[in-house]
């Protein structure tokens, strides 16, 4: 069984890990990217968004449901970065590496295999040892085989970071101890 919230949560300090903050701010806000990203999601989950897999003409959901590419997706758009825009066009210069027989902007960026070659490309590519808790820092993207999360700012006793996603009824768990699947993490700035 999953251990999910509410249970006791700790932070960075708890564990004398200091906060990384980015030096880029790209929508200007006063926010680093990295923080600006963690509140976004934040925000993006308190809309409680329901599970389901459809297609928008827009790209971006507009309706109360979602998918875990979502949380990524509007989390990097409150930084001030269109993530359906970056991604296509990645994909458009390297078709081949993402392997797309047919180029659609409006759902490539909410495919998760898609976001990892994208993140493998574009971002800092960080350590899947969760050991290292200094390295695992709360707006951090994580990609699991089918599945991607962001990294929260709080942790569990053992100093691993619960995993924010739609993945559920639950949108942070402290999950991560007990998957086998992470096939990436990484940073954007």
């Amino acid at each position: 069984m999953f251990n999910v919230i509410p249970h006791r949560q700790y932070i960075n300090a708890d564990f004398g890990v200091e906060t990384y903050e980015s030096l880029v701010d790209k929508d200007g806000d006063g926010i680093n990217d990295q923080t600006d990203f963690l509140q976004s999601v934040r925000r993006y989950i308190a809309t409680k968004p329901k599970y389901k897999s459809k297609y928008y003409r827009t790209g971006y959901p507009d309706d109360e449901f979602g998918v875990c590419t979502d949380v990524i997706a509007f989390g990097m758009k409150g930084a001030g970065y269109d993530l359906r825009e970056l991604v296509d066009a990645d994909i458009k210069m390297n078709k081949r590496m993402y392997q797309v027989d047919v180029v659609d902007k409006n759902i490539d960026f909410r495919r998760v295999n898609n976001l990892r070659i994208f993140f493998e490309r574009n971002a800092k590519s960080l350590t899947t040892d969760l050991t290292d808790v200094k390295e695992w820092q709360g707006g951090d993207i994580i990609v699991f085989k089918t599945h991607i999360g962001v990294v929260s700012d709080k942790r569990n006793l053992r100093g691993i970071p619960f995993i924010i996603h739609n993945g559920g009824i639950f949108y942070e768990e402290d999950i991560l101890e007990y998957r086998t699947d992470i096939v990436g993490h990484f940073r954007m700035s």
